[in-house]
């Protein structure tokens, strides 16, 4: 910035003001516009395209300039905001019309990623959480020189503050908290971060996760645990951490604080809407990390990174924004608690059964507005008439919303109906006080009802009065004057005149007083005409300010109900996702499944719910799947590329998810253990960036499946070791599946293409074998998608290559080599048996043949002679020949 002594007083001020918020852009108000200087009009014209100027350009050195209607700011701010910006809103605080010298301006609100409350900058069907970590005591970190340090407990808090959902955690896994951390994060998918300083942030989260995220440091006293206790306890009076089982000295308390004292900071006014705090425990959910949640699809395609095309996207049939928005938080986070998904079971039941209450169900609640979003508004003095006005609507569908499911006796949704209030009184002051269709904005007027404030009324009847009477005066003196063309006219800066053209200046009466002189006019004033002027416009002065402060008043009132407006959307919120899974489940013919806490996962007939609805041109073909304890705990799934291994398998991670979500299935029939975590390995990606190849990214991958999965996980595993050399890849996949199988006790479906790993199934209780059925006709592969028990007798990889466009020339080549490889790998001569074709024929060799020998005492015969092959496992006699082969190359 210039230096102090060079700039305006105007922008002496805004450089004070920016240096307290250097790390946001300054929105800073001069008159109808929001002006940015410096840096900061650089970035943002680059940003908003507006155009960059200059100020002061006498000066050496101009300063870049650009600026934005005040009244546009909406769609401006986006566009900062989604860049990973900070704004901060300066205001003008004082009348510039009394103001003594430069108008008082100060910064109301910042505004950041995870702060937004406009609903026009929020996804209306996914919460907006702002995230704080704090970890617990390292001091053994320096100590022992380790990369991670040992943490004797982290604290996660994250809130909403655009509905007021407010979670604290304490994760206590010091084996592999950042692990943990970086799950979370994903699950949770915060728009913004704040953390001490001096943290090390690639330390626990991923690469795209610090790509995404705003990430705020903090001074660490933020986090110390008195100051943070105290914030905290100060803003949630009803619920203490005792009472919630939290230690009052948990890490958990130190990131709320922090958090709660960061928003209080740049909302600058009290949090009223944050009133209650939930312990999350992540023992209670399965485990959805971000990998299950990219492979699967549940809330983003993997292509586009939209809804469209996800299991969110096909069961969203919510009515209300507050639905949507618990609809993906269930399918996020699926239940472990078998009664409670049970409870979840039963209401959606009785809506499926029911059509005509359901019908009429969700033509109410198609009328309720986001309730959370509009009362947090109220509460942080965000929000404007039109969002009383929403409120209002919602609060007087709430009865009958009650009346229509008052015979219902299915605990969940009497106990949603519960906590619905209509909230009368309030229903009753904004009915009673806003006008039907008020204003935007709260400054301009016309926002209260005639009949409401007394002194309203009679200021209203001055200004109505007094403009008539400017009417009236008008044709007085163009009757008293003999002008016929005299006009009586008002602008902001001279007020009220009386305009003559100079035709008929000799007819003006001598106690008119001129005011303005136009080129083809004259512009008078009478005294009469003034004393009027300040009547009427003091009359719209006052009406504008008594309107804005009786509003104020009324949206002050309202939030003092904020608590039970709150509980009333979340019991609305649970009755439209019950009622969404049931209009899914009549839809698309799902069936309830079976929950308990057994091991076993039986599905008859599965489905993939997504990929069914597709219309894809051919009919889908259900699949059953069986997985236990005992017999049947690792399915070993061949089958070429294209039939459907990769869909098979989705499809019964998916089922299991919708299953503990509370949902009913595509299937004929279900039965699900519960399982406490989902694990898939599918697809091939890398990391260029971090130097981390395909293999490494697939071999991370499966070492973080072998080191945190249980007896009740599912795993996915698609093609393990393929990124290696044949033996290497066989070999890990073998004692992955192995140590899967014997070691963890997994329920696990296993897709791969090296049939030698089908023998498993031979020599390991507990794995088993099925193939997706293929049948050929004349050189043609149909694929049937129907998963038989057994192993596929080929890959049909040659015919899959020959769908995708390869020449024939390369097919043909392909065939022959083939066809050497499962003849055996060497000929006679000793040559590779791959090179062979019929172009290319080996006429001879000088290696030597020792099978043909007449020394039969040669040492490799007699240790061939001496493999005890039938007490081998196909690895290990894979590996000896290898070492015996090398010995006859040498």
């Amino acid at each position: 910035m210039a230096n102090q002594d060079q700039l305006t007083p105007l922008l002496r001020q805004y450089q004070e003001i920016k240096n307290n918020h250097r790390d946001a852009i300054l929105f800073f108000r001069m008159g109808d516009f929001y002006e940015m200087f410096f840096d900061d009009a650089v970035t943002a014209s680059k940003i908003l395209e507006i155009a960059l100027t200059t100020r002061d350009k006498r000066n050496d050195n101009p300063i870049p300039m650009c600026g934005i209607p005040y009244h546009a700011v909406d769609s401006y701010l986006p566009k900062l905001i989604r860049s990973g910006h900070k704004v901060a809103i300066c205001e003008q605080v004082e009348d510039p019309a009394t103001a003594k010298g430069i108008v008082r301006r100060e910064v109301v609100r910042i505004v950041s990623p995870g702060t937004i409350l406009d609903g026009n900058l929020l996804d209306s069907r996914e919460n907006n959480y702002i995230a704080s970590i704090y970890f617990g005591d390292t001091s053994q970190h320096a100590a022992q020189g380790e990369v991670s340090p040992i943490v004797a407990g982290t604290g996660l808090a994250f809130v909403d503050i655009s509905t007021g959902d407010f979670y604290i955690a304490e994760l206590d896994h010091p084996s592999a908290i950042f692990t943990v951390i970086s799950d979370e994060i994903a699950r949770i998918a915060p728009k913004e971060l704040i953390v001490p300083q001096g943290l090390d942030l690639p330390g626990f989260l991923s690469s795209s996760q610090l790509q995404t995220l705003c990430i705020n440091t903090c001074p660490a006293e933020m986090f110390e645990i008195n100051r943070a206790s105290s914030v905290f306890n100060e803003h949630i009076k009803e619920k203490q951490p005792e009472s919630s089982g939290i230690d009052p000295h948990s890490p958990a308390i130190n990131a709320a604080g922090a958090l709660l004292g960061y928003l209080s900071e740049t909302q600058k006014t009290a949090l009223g809407n944050i009133n209650s705090v939930k312990v999350w425990r992540r023992g209670h959910y399965m485990t959805v990390d971000d990998q299950v949640q990219r492979t699967l699809e549940l809330v983003r395609s993997s292509q586009t990174g939209q809804r469209k095309g996800t299991l969110f996207h096909l069961l969203d049939k919510t009515m209300t924004p507050m639905g949507g928005r618990l609809l993906r938080h269930w399918i996020l986070n699926p239940l472990m608690d078998c009664d409670e998904i049970t409870k979840r079971q039963d209401a959606i039941e009785e809506f499926r059964n029911n059509f005509t209450l359901r019908y009429k169900l969700r033509g109410l609640l198609s009328n309720i507005h986001d309730m959370e979003r509009i009362i947090s508004r109220i509460t942080l003095k965000a929000a404007n008439a039109r969002d009383l006005v929403s409120l209002n609507q919602c609060l007087e569908i709430i009865p009958e919303l009650k009346s229509l499911l008052s015979g219902c006796s299915i605990p969940f949704i009497n106990n949603a109906v519960n906590m619905t209030d209509g909230v009368g009184e309030l229903k009753k002051l904004i009915s009673d006080s806003i006008a039907d269709s008020p204003p935007l904005s709260i400054t301009d007027g016309g926002i209260i009802r005639d009949g409401f404030n007394p002194e309203l009324d009679r200021l209203r009847e001055i200004s109505r009065e007094g403009k008539g009477w400017i009417a009236r005066l008008e044709a007085k003196e163009r009757q008293r004057t003999g002008i016929d063309t005299m006009k009586i006219r008002y602008n902001r800066v001279f007020g009220y005149y009386i305009e003559v053209t100079k035709t008929k200046l000799h007819n003006v009466p001598q106690d008119y007083i001129r005011k303005q002189t136009l080129a083809g006019a004259e512009r008078f004033i009478t005294p009469e005409l003034k004393e009027y002027e300040e009547t009427v416009l003091g009359a719209d002065e006052k009406i504008k300010r008594l309107e804005q402060h009786l509003f104020e008043e009324i949206r002050e009132t309202a939030a003092r109900d904020v608590e039970r407006i709150q509980r009333s959307a979340r019991g609305i919120a649970g009755i439209d996702v019950i009622a969404s899974f049931a209009e899914a489940a009549h839809s698309y013919h799902y069936v309830r499944p079976v929950i308990n806490h057994g091991l076993t996962i039986k599905i008859r007939d599965g489905r993939h719910p997504v990929i069914e609805q597709m219309g894809l041109g051919e009919r889908f073909v259900p699949n059953d799947i069986e997985l236990d304890y005992e017999k049947n705990r690792l399915m070993i799934l061949t089958g070429p590329n294209m039939a459907g291994k990769s869909t098979y398998m989705r499809q019964a991670a998916i089922i299991v998810l919708m299953a503990q979500t509370g949902s009913f299935v595509p299937a004929s029939e279900a039965r699900i253990g519960v399982v406490d975590r989902i694990f898939t390995r599918i697809g091939a990606s890398d990391n260029l960036s971090e130097g981390r190849s395909t293999f490494m990214v697939e071999m991370e991958e499966t070492a973080d499946i072998l080191r945190n999965a249980t007896h009740r996980s599912l795993i996915l595993l698609d093609e393990i070791g393929r990124g290696t050399s044949t033996f290497d890849g066989i070999s890990i996949a073998w004692a992955a599946a192995e140590f899967i199988n014997r070691r963890l006790k997994a329920k696990t479906l296993f897709a791969t293409h090296y049939h030698e790993l089908t023998e498993l199934a031979l020599t390991t209780e507990g794995i088993f074998n099925s193939h997706m059925a293929v049948r050929e006709w004349n050189d043609e592969v149909i694929f049937l998608r129907k998963v038989m028990s057994g192993t596929a007798d080929k890959s049909y990889g040659i015919q899959v290559a020959r769908l995708a466009g390869i020449p024939a020339e390369v097919i043909n080549r392909s065939k022959e080599v083939l066809a050497n490889l499962e003849k055996e790998e060497l000929d006679s001569a000793g040559m590779p048996k791959l090179a062979h074709s019929d172009k290319y024929k080996v006429e001879n060799s000088t290696q030597t043949d020792i099978f043909n020998r007449p020394d039969d005492t040669h040492p490799v015969l007699t240790e061939l002679r001496e493999m005890d092959i039938m007490n081998m496992t196909p690895m290990q006699a894979l590996s000896r020949l290898d070492e015996l082969k090398k010995k006859i190359r040498s």
